[in-house]
């Protein structure tokens, strides 16, 4: 029984090593992480255990580098039930690359992750969240190529990614070609007319647990489910300590000691399944509600006029 609610939220991981973290791309360029030690594996058998212990299937965006590497890891993901995402190759911003190599980046990776998992791979979240107003075009790149979601638009302010101002629950971001894409937002929270982080990655890690709790019951009183997303080096409580400036480690390091356990309880106060899942559910459902979705929050909508 969940204590809370019974709206169906969504929950995800995103598949990188440690070193491929943003913190880090000034200290290990790719031209080192094959010497470094990889901890993916045991971090992430870590969340499959949780997960199973609780019946709750996930959606994880795994790097094409590390499907390359760990085959056999994407397909015990997928062997669990989970939804198989792509997250891009090698954990490149798309604000620093070509819509040309991003293009390539993108579909190198979902032809590794399709053959490892055996599964179609439907949904997208860029390197540190990089769709931006100036990366708008990533999205046409993956309707193009055949996604039938993104997930990497944050509607907040930020010093390295998002989108102020824009929606703040699931709606449709683009449409042509008979096809359609759908946009799972960073998960925020209204308070005082202005739009906050919640309940992902260093959001989860370093704000108190009732925090996290109180924006997802605030998404349910609007009718709107929450969503949850961390890395799995976020709950490695011997995570490598790499030189960094004091703010950049404490924002990379805190909390990880007690990540765990905050994610165990969200699973036992809350319901969660796969992204790919509960947008399937509005796609067949949708009747207006997403795509209007800005409007109804107070917040401007994404024109589909803007996006070229």
């Amino acid at each position: 029984m969940h204590l809370f609610s019974d709206t169906v939220n969504a929950l995800s991981f995103d598949v990188e090593e440690w070193f491929q973290a943003e913190a880090f791309a000034g200290l290990f360029p790719p031209a080192r992480w094959e010497r470094l030690e990889s901890r993916c594996e045991t971090q992430v058998g870590r969340i499959l255990d949780i997960l199973a212990a609780r019946g709750v299937r996930a959606t994880f965006f795994v790097l094409g580098w590390v499907a390359q590497r760990h085959g056999r890891l994407v397909k015990r993901i997928a062997a669990a039930g989970h939804e198989i995402a792509c997250h891009g190759f090698g954990h490149a911003m798309i604000t620093r690359q070509t819509r040309e190599e991003f293009a390539r980046d993108v579909r190198r990776a979902r032809e590794l992750l399709e053959d490892a998992a055996g599964t179609r791979v439907a949904g997208y979240r860029a390197p540190t969240f990089s769709v931006t107003e100036r990366t708008r075009w990533a999205l046409e790149v993956l309707l193009d190529q055949g996604f039938g979601y993104d997930a990497s638009i944050y509607p907040i302010r930020h010093d390295r990614y998002g989108i102020p101002g824009s929606p703040r629950f699931p709606y449709v971001v683009l449409e042509g070609g008979g096809r359609r894409l759908w946009e799972y937002p960073g998960f925020t929270r209204r308070i005082a007319g202005m739009t906050l982080p919640a309940a992902g990655g260093g959001y989860l890690r370093l704000l108190p647990y009732a925090w996290t709790r109180g924006a997802i019951r605030a998404a349910h009183r609007e009718g709107r489910p929450a969503a949850v997303f961390a890395h799995p080096w976020e709950f490695d409580a011997r995570l490598p300590v790499a030189p960094l400036p004091r703010l950049a480690r404490l924002r990379h390091y805190g909390g990880i000691s007690r990540n765990a356990a905050k994610l165990e309880r969200l699973l036992e106060e809350f319901r969660f399944a796969p992204v790919g899942e509960l947008l399937a559910s509005l796609d067949a459902s949708r009747g207006g509600g997403p795509r209007n979705a800005g409007a109804e929050t107070g917040d401007a909508a994404v024109s589909r006029g803007g996006l070229n």
